[in-house]
C-alpha cells in the first residue's frame, strides 16, 4: 500500500457505507476512509486530515458524482453545526442504514442468533421533532469559512447557539434551528436581541467570566413551554430584567426559571433552580396519563416517537395484570407508570434523585398506587438482597444509557431469572454486547428498531428476550 500523508487528496473514491457515528465510508488500497458530509453512492475526492495504519479521516474536497440518495440540506448551518449530520441523505435511506446498523451490531459484536428484525419505525416528521434544546452564549463566536475567506470585519462576536464539535470554547451563532418547533427560535432570537440591546455580557468560555451562560427551552405536546436561563455572574437586576422581558413578550411560556452556575461546567443537576414565573415544571400527556417534567428531569426528547417506543415496550412485555415488573433506569418513571395499570407491581430504579421524585409525583398525579421508586447507582441498588426485599421480577424492562449495563447489573438480572426481559437501547452496539452475556439463558424473540432522531445516525432498538427453560 502506498504511503499516504496528512492533507493528501485521494481521488475518485466511491462511498460504499456509512458508520454508526454518521460518517461515510470508502476504501482505498485496503485503507478504510471515513468522510464527513458524504453519502453512500457518492464518488468523491477526499482531503485526508488524519491518517493511521488501517484508516484515514477526511472531508469531501470535490464531489465527482453525486449519489442518487443525496438531498439538499435544509439548514444553512449544515456541515458546520455538529447536529443533523445526515441532512444531505434521503430519509428512507437513512432508515435502511439504521436497520442495517442493528443487524450488523447483533451479528458482528454479539454474534447473536435472532429472528428477522422487524422493519424500523420511522418518525412522522423529518424535522421539528425535539422537545428540548440547550443553547450556549459566547463572546467569541465561531467564524464561518466564508467570513474568514472574505476577511469580513466582525464587530459583534457574541453568539447564542451550539458548540462546534471538538471545540469546547467555540459557539456557532444560530438564527434558525430546524430541530425544535416554535416558539423555540423566536424565544432564543429575542433573548439574544435583548441582551445585545441592553449590553448584557456573553459568557467567556475559556476565561470563565461574564454574565449569560446557557438557555434551555423545553416544550410539550400539550403546548407548555419551559425556559431556564443560566448565568455565570449573578447580576440580579440584569437577570430579572431579561426574565421580565420574556414573561411580558411570550405569554406561551408556562415555566420561566433561572439558575446561578459559577462552576467550571454547564451541568445544573447539582444546583438550585428557581422559578421566576409560572410553574416549576411542564406536563406531557400520553394516553390518559400526565407526566411532570422538571428542569432537571430526563424525558425522551422526541415526545411523539417516545409514545410509540413505550407502546412497543408495553406490547413486548405482554403483561396480564399479575406480574411484578422491574423498570431499570426508569428516569421520571415514564415507562413504569405507562405500564403500571397492566401489572401487579412495578419497581423503578434511577440514578438521579430529582427524577425519582418526579416519578413518584407522576404516580400520585395519575392515581397509580402499585409503583415504588428507588434512587441510586444501579449496580449498588439492584442487588440480590434488593430483589429479596422487593419481590422476584416476572418481567424486567431496562433502558440504560449509551454505555449499556454494567456486568454486575447483568449478573443480578440473570440470577433473578425473570421470564421476560425487554431491553430498550439507544446504542445497539452496547446492547449487542450485553445480549451476548445473556444468550446462554435468554433467546431473542423480537427486535424492533425505532427512529427517534431523523437526520442523525442514532437509532433506538427494543428487544424482547424470553428465558430458555
Amino acid at each position: 500500500m502506498s504511503k499516504i500523508k496528512k492533507n493528501f487528496i485521494l481521488s475518485n473514491l466511491e462511498v460504499v457505507d456509512i458508520s454508526t457515528e454518521g460518517k461515510a465510508i470508502a476504501k482505498h488500497e485496503g485503507l478504510v476512509v471515513f468522510i464527513d458530509n458524504a453519502v453512500p453512492g457518492d464518488v468523491v475526492d477526499v482531503m485526508v486530515h488524519r491518517k493511521k495504519n488501517s484508516f484515514a479521516e477526511g472531508k469531501v474536497h470535490q464531489l465527482i458524482s453525486p449519489s442518487p440518495f443525496r438531498n439538499k440540506p435544509t439548514c444553512e448551518n449544515f456541515g458546520t453545526c455538529g447536529g443533523c449530520k445526515w441532512q444531505n441523505f434521503n430519509y428512507q435511506k437513512q432508515l435502511e442504514f439504521k436497520q442495517k446498523y442493528v443487524y450488523d451490531a447483533f451479528t458482528r459484536i454479539g454474534k447473536l442468533e435472532f429472528p428477522d428484525i422487524l422493519p424500523i419505525l420511522g418518525n412522522a416528521t423529518e424535522y421539528y421533532y425535539r422537545n428540548k434544546l440547550e443553547f450556549s452564549f459566547s463572546n467569541k463566536k465561531w467564524l464561518t469559512t466564508e467570513q474568514i475567506f472574505n476577511e469580513e470585519v466582525i464587530d459583534n462576536k457574541n453568539a447564542l447557539g451550539f458548540h462546534i464539535p471538538g471545540l469546547f470554547d467555540k459557539i456557532l451563532d444560530i438564527e434558525n434551528c430546524y430541530l425544535q418547533a416554535e416558539p423555540s427560535n423566536s424565544i432564543r432570537n429575542a433573548i439574544k436581541k435583548y441582551a445585545l440591546e441592553n449590553n448584557l455580557t456573553f459568557f467567556d468560555i475559556r476565561n470563565k467570566a461574564n454574565f449569560l451562560r446557557t438557555v434551555t427551552i423545553r416544550t410539550t405536546s400539550t403546548k407548555q413551554v419551559m425556559v431556564v436561563v443560566s448565568v455565570f455572574e449573578y447580576l440580579e437586576k440584569e437577570l430579572f430584567g431579561l426574565l421580565e422581558f420574556l414573561k411580558t413578550n411570550f405569554s406561551n411560556i408556562t415555566s420561566l426559571q433561572y439558575v446561578h452556575n459559577p462552576k467550571g461546567n454547564d451541568t445544573i443537576q447539582d444546583l438550585d433552580i428557581k422559578t421566576y414565573y409560572g410553574n416549576n415544571c411542564i406536563v406531557e400527556q400520553m394516553e390518559d396519563l400526565q407526566f411532570k417534567i422538571s428542569a432537571k428531569s430526563f424525558y425522551q426528547t422526541n415526545s411523539e416517537q417516545a409514545y410509540n417506543l413505550y407502546k412497543i415496550t408495553r406490547d413486548f412485555a405482554g403483561l396480564t395484570g399479575n406480574e411484578t415488573v422491574y423498570d431499570l433506569y426508569t428516569g421520571t418513571g415514564t415507562i413504569a407508570n405507562f405500564i403500571a395499570k397492566k401489572a401487579k407491581k412495578v419497581v423503578g430504579i434511577e440514578y438521579v434523585e430529582a427524577a425519582i421524585e418526579d416519578a413518584k409525583q407522576n404516580s400520585v398525579t395519575n392515581t397509580i398506587y402499585n409503583t415504588s421508586f428507588f434512587a441510586g447507582d444501579m449496580k449498588n441498588v439492584l442487588t440480590n438482597e434488593f430483589i429479596l426485599q422487593n419481590g422476584t421480577p416476572d418481567v424486567i424492562i431496562t433502558d440504560p444509557p449509551r454505555a449499556g449495563m454494567a456486568p454486575e447489573v447483568i449478573s443480578v438480572i440473570l440470577n433473578a431469572a425473570p421470564k421476560k426481559i425487554v431491553y430498550v437501547s439507544c446504542n445497539p452496539s452496547t446492547q449487542a454486547r450485553d445480549l451476548d452475556l445473556m444468550k446462554q439463558q435468554y433467546k431473542i424473540i423480537k427486535t424492533q428498531p425505532v427512529d427517534m432522531f431523523p437526520q442523525t445516525a442514532h437509532v433506538e432498538n427494543v428487544v424482547l428476550l424470553e428465558r430458555i427453560n
